[in-house]
């Protein structure tokens, strides 16, 4: 058995010179964009993906091909690489840890153990005393019901892991909903159930942390969602909002009681004056694809540094406000969408990720567009799309301050 070549958590002691490799498990359109912003810094990006083909691989110098439960596959993925860091959170603790005994991940894997389960994540925050929805545990139709007499109101069932774009999850009227709800997300062997609380808007903000400790922060970014997907995305430039300064504050003891050495993405529900954390995501976010354009320094680029063992630098704004809309699959219903005429206006900033297969809830792509404030942003984006045939409109909403 080879000596490994670091130790388990081993920190650079200097940023990776260029044409160093970083590992990435994961190979999905953050993957795609990760590789990107690596190769424009001189750094080459080998990708550990189970799939032939992904968004990520055909960007990337490096492709094993392996599922994540493989920990050969693993160690000579980690033996091959300078540093490793990661997509999405459903990487198993086994992998990460054989990974990391040849080269540094980051984030490290116990940022990855309380963010990939949705019941460890909420009693982080909880024990933290950040504001968060009322929630419980459940392991049977029963349990689900008991908490939905004690909530006296509906309530989101949710799968603890394996879950996004609300996949895994359903809203429950009432205890007598029980057992189908509980038979509609496979009976699971645990889950959680959050209380519905009604909200006035949704937002999250990127936080990334150095070795150091120095906090560098993306937004808020504010969101609406179309059947639990992510569809626009609007930004304004103003770090004086209370929404931004609330944000700032929780973010920053999040980044700080994980020790965070990388970046997250926290997601919020705003009722009222007040910010409850919904979701912690150990990565990139989709919210913030909007830093692509917006940002002389975006999440992606920001990502790279930390694997490569930079500070994070605070990013210089480029324009004002900035807004995004999500391409999903479903605009491929009556044919290939008319690039064409989405294309006219120059200063609407395209990208597809590179999926052969488009379908229904599959994001294809986004929409970027840079403005004087997000209102006016986000109609230009929101134009576009519409010229690709997009059947649904979303009418802008006034941005909370």
């Amino acid at each position: 058995m080879s000596t490994p070549k670091k130790q388990v958590g081993k920190r650079p002691k200097s940023p990776l010179p260029t044409a160093a490799t970083l590992g990435l498990f994961g190979g999905g359109q953050l993957g795609r964009m990760f590789a990107k912003a690596a190769a424009r810094l001189g750094y080459h990006v080998h990708v550990f993906a189970p799939e032939s083909e992904s968004p990520a691989a055909e960007v990337s110098a490096w492709h094993t091909r392996a599922p994540y439960e493989d920990l050969d596959a693993v160690k000579t993925f980690a033996q091959s690489v300078d540093a490793i860091t990661y997509e999405f959170e459903n990487v198993l603790d086994p992998t990460v840890e054989t990974a990391a005994q040849y080269a540094p991940v980051c984030p490290h894997i116990r940022v990855l153990s309380v963010t990939r389960n949705r019941l460890t994540e909420k009693r982080f925050l909880h024990n933290l005393g950040l504001p968060v929805t009322p929630f419980r545990a459940a392991y049977s139709a029963e349990d689900l019901a008991e908490a939905l007499t004690a909530f006296c109101s509906p309530a989101v069932l949710k799968t603890t892991a394996f879950g996004y774009d609300g996949k895994g999850q359903v809203r429950v009227k009432g205890p007598l909903e029980a057992s189908a709800a509980w038979a509609s997300i496979g009976h699971p062997s645990e889950a959680i159930v959050e209380k519905f609380v009604p909200f006035d808007g949704e937002c999250s903000m990127l936080v990334a942390r150095g070795y150091s400790g120095k906090l560098v922060y993306y937004g808020p970014f504010y969101n609406e969602h179309e059947n639990h997907i992510l569809d626009l995305s609007t930004w304004r430039y103003d770090e004086r909002t209370p929404v931004a300064r609330q944000a700032r504050a929780i973010c920053e003891g999040i980044a700080d009681a994980m020790d965070l050495d990388g970046m997250i993405c926290i997601e919020f529900f705003i009722v009222g004056e007040q910010l409850l954390v919904n979701e912690i995501a150990p990565r990139p976010h989709n919210s913030a694809h909007l830093t692509l354009e917006a940002c002389s320094i975006s999440q992606f680029e920001q990502q790279v540094r930390l694997a490569a063992g930079y500070e994070p630098q605070e990013p210089a704004a480029r324009a004002p406000a900035a807004a995004m809309v999500n391409i999903l699959g479903d605009l491929w219903a009556n044919g290939p969408p008319d690039w064409a005429s989405a294309l006219a206006d120059p200063e609407v900033c395209f990208h597809l990720y590179g999926k052969s297969i488009p379908r229904p809830g599959r994001k294809m792509g986004h929409f970027t567009v840079l403005a004087h404030t997000p209102e006016e942003a986000a109609e230009r984006s929101l134009h576009a799309r519409r010229l690709l045939n997009c059947n649904p409109s979303v009418t802008t909403k006034s941005m909370p301050v």
